[in-house]
């Protein structure tokens, strides 16, 4: 496969103080592990800045203007509890708009097969009108938007296997049958949505996890929910919100999967994407807290999205 990786040091700009998960050294730690010769295949892409055009499609201007309105000229400010703007944090958010919209470029044109985007800030907790959980524009939404609207696709999958359930993208698709969205998430667990009866206008898929369930549940609940639910929608493009907190030994969460589910249902999104849009898939870099257990599982991500 011919796999695009946006990545640039701006994006480590985004500063969130001493102790806060969502850090720099997540992507350093990224970078670190996709520099090894298993990757020397990989196209690696600068992102061009996006475009509050761009965003627009998802976010109205005022939520715009409130995240440049309060970004410091030096330290911090906080959005809320666990969202933190510095000076470098609205280049950082322009950037990943770019790359995802970028990879959208790429991918549609056949200039490539497959992206991953190593962004931050992640996106998938923002919301049109709200930032939060550690996200200021919702990336994924945005690329899924682009793409329908750019590239006049009609069907678009987002498949979410962040711990936590992607409220935001949720909320942006609620009620547009051309997206279906899939989460498999933690529950109870931030934000609190994500119930399996949340089902938009049948296009939102949510499967719950139990705290201290293992690859053997996870790998079942895809087989028996959301595999199916992406063979019946037959997508133009599936986009991938890629957080690795699932994993066993992230802080976050409680549940406990290692990075062989990772390359399972990495294997198993390919799979949908050869049988119905020939293989395009963009994923995009949500969350993931234990830097060795990031770096290793999006390092089977990636070699599998290689192959």
């Amino acid at each position: 496969m011919r796999t695009v990786f946006y990545s640039h040091p701006d994006f480590l700009l985004h500063d969130t103080g001493q102790g806060h998960p969502e850090c720099a050294d997540r992507l350093r730690a990224i970078n670190n592990a996709l520099a090894q010769p298993t990757f020397a295949n990989l196209i690696r892409l600068s992102p061009p800045m996006g475009t509050e055009q761009q965003i627009r499609l998802i976010h109205p201007p005022e939520h715009i203007q409130r995240i440049h309105d309060a970004l410091p000229t030096d330290g911090f400010h906080y959005l809320d509890a666990d969202t933190v703007l510095s000076p470098g944090s609205e280049k950082a958010a322009y950037l990943a708009v770019g790359a995802v919209c970028d990879a959208v470029d790429q991918i549609l044109t056949d200039k490539a097969d497959n992206a991953f985007c190593a962004v931050r800030p992640p996106g998938h907790h923002a919301e049109p009108n709200q930032a939060m959980g550690f996200c200021l524009f919702n990336t994924v939404a945005i690329a899924a938007e682009y793409a329908r609207q750019h590239h006049h696709l009609e069907h678009i999958a987002i498949v979410d296997f962040d711990v936590h359930h992607g409220n935001g993208t949720q909320a942006a698709f609620y009620h547009q049958p051309k997206v279906l969205y899939a989460s498999s998430h933690e529950m109870p667990n931030y934000p609190g949505t994500g119930d399996p009866s949340e089902t938009g206008v049948g296009n939102i898929v949510n499967v719950a996890l139990t705290a201290g369930d293992t690859g053997v549940e996870f790998r079942e609940k895809y087989e028996r929910v959301i595999l199916p639910a992406l063979h019946r929608f037959n997508p133009d493009l599936l986009l991938i919100s890629a957080g690795f907190d699932a994993h066993k030994n992230d802080p976050l969460a409680s549940i406990k999967l290692v990075k062989e589910d990772y390359r399972w249902v990495t294997q198993a999104l390919m799979d949908i994407a050869d049988r119905y849009c020939k293989g395009r898939i963009i994923s995009v870099l949500e969350g993931g807290y234990k830097l060795k257990a990031l770096a290793d599982s999006v390092a089977v991500h990636v070699e599998t999205l290689l192959q």
